[in-house]
């Protein structure tokens, strides 16, 4: 599975921005797709992700500012982001993986390359 992201770019602070992530290759192995973020001088942390029926999970803090969707007809999932602030300043990668319900492990898992979100004036 190959997993291409984009859509990121400077954007001011209180801005909006929409990511998207391209998925292809053996698609059929995955159902959980998702987002992880990774400012500068920090680790990589999870930002949000969608199963294949619809299910979220979103990190806490930024549930009601971010927003998953995904179109399996397109292969692609999106990535939402209003009211955007400096510390959401971050390299954003795409994830996927096989798991069916957040409860199970992922065995494996794929990543795009990162697209990079800056939130500056």
């Amino acid at each position: 599975v190959q997993l291409q992201a984009s859509g990121g770019g400077l954007v001011q602070p209180g801005g909006s921005l929409r990511l998207s992530c391209a998925a292809s290759g053996n698609i059929y192995s995955i159902n959980a797709m998702g987002w992880y973020r990774q400012a500068p001088g920090g680790q990589r942390e999870f930002v949000a992700g969608i199963l294949r029926g619809g299910s979220t999970n979103y990190r806490g803090s930024l549930k009601g500012r971010f927003t998953i969707s995904r179109d399996d007809a397109k292969n692609m999932v999106y990535l939402q982001m209003n009211s955007l602030g400096p510390e959401d300043t971050a390299v954003y990668y795409c994830n996927a993986d096989p798991r069916e319900a957040w409860t199970q492990p992922a065995p494996y898992e794929y990543w795009g390359q990162g697209t990079l979100v800056t939130v500056s004036s």
